[in-house]
């Protein structure tokens, strides 16, 4: 019986040991626990979550559309009818940033995935062969150099015409839209994943992959990539932010979607003659973009503490 009980002891003793040492704590607890303990990062998180949730659904449940055109009540300021006013055309304001919104935040989360896939494809290759570092983190340098807006303005009017044509007005400018800012957009992922590979190929596994004769291929997909996922998914984060100021930049400046199709930057834009008269048509957009690359911003800071493994181990 003795023997019995010291063993059952032990037995608790280890399981108690083991636990404190975090031997059952996974990776995706470890960086859920380092994550919330970021305030900036649960608020960035509880509003853009508001502000998808509005936008997606809002727009839906909203009594007005944002194409209704109500001449009778048009310039009006905010009233309970119409929270955030109407235009010179009598639009609910509210209905059509919310419908904006819709547009924003896809151009930003596309533009972000088409710049990711570029910048982790040149930052990888750049990394692990040798040959190809110099000339790949030169062509980044000269993308660094270009005049990033003029550049998109000047794309955006010599390939609108060729795109709308195959895809349709919309589509056609969604799809260049985000083609372009994706395409400027690269740099900083690719220099940061070719940070990430320069450190990652003299590691042991690296070179026993190499050794048994797995491809330069194999070993970027199967080794490589799942190690500098932390990287990129804070450097996707950063992206949705940049992509969608960018998008608010070229419809502000009257060079994005159509006319009958609006954006957050578009709003603002038309909303810049009106100040005076409803001084929320430019309020409401523009404290939808502040809010957005806010809590974006947030929200990568946070991932970027949660996903570092020497303040996850504290957690």
């Amino acid at each position: 019986m003795t023997d019995i009980a010291d063993s059952s002891t032990s037995v608790d003793t280890a399981a108690v040991a083991a636990d404190e040492l975090g031997e059952h704590r996974s990776l995706r607890t470890d960086v859920w626990r380092q994550f919330r303990k970021h305030k900036g990062a649960i608020f960035g998180l509880v509003v853009l979550t508001l502000i998808v949730l509005a936008v997606f659904v809002g727009s839906f449940i909203r009594p007005y559309d944002a194409t209704q055109l109500e001449p009778e009540v048009r310039n009006q300021g905010a009233s309970w009818a119409h929270p955030a006013g109407t235009d010179n055309l009598g639009r609910d304001v509210l209905a059509q940033a919310l419908q904006g919104g819709r547009i924003s935040l896809s151009v930003g989360f596309a533009a972000m995935i088409v710049g990711n896939l570029i910048g982790v494809f040149i930052g990888l290759f750049a990394g692990f062969v040798r040959r190809l570092d110099g000339p790949l983190m030169r062509l980044t340098d000269v993308f660094l150099a270009l005049p990033i807006l003029p550049l998109l303005l000047i794309s955006v009017l010599f390939f609108r015409e060729p795109v709308t044509d195959v895809f349709g007005e919309n589509l056609g400018i969604f799809v260049l839209v985000v083609l372009i800012i994706g395409a400027t957009s690269w740099m900083g992922t690719a220099r940061v994943v070719r940070s990430d590979v320069l450190g990652l190929r003299e590691e042991e596994f690296v070179i026993a992959a190499h050794s048994v004769g797995t491809r330069t291929g194999g070993i970027l997909s199967r080794h490589i990539l799942p190690n500098v996922m932390s990287s990129i998914i804070v450097a996707s984060a950063l992206g949705v932010a940049s992509a969608i100021l960018t998008e608010s930049a070229i419809s502000f400046l009257g060079l994005g979607f159509p006319q009958d199709l609006p954006t957050w930057g578009k709003l603002l834009s038309d909303g810049n003659d009106f100040m005076q008269i409803n001084i929320w048509r430019t309020i409401v957009p523009g404290a939808f973009i502040s809010l957005t690359v806010l809590s974006v911003n947030f929200i990568g800071d946070g991932l970027r503490d949660a996903l570092d493994p020497r303040l996850r181990g504290k957690a």
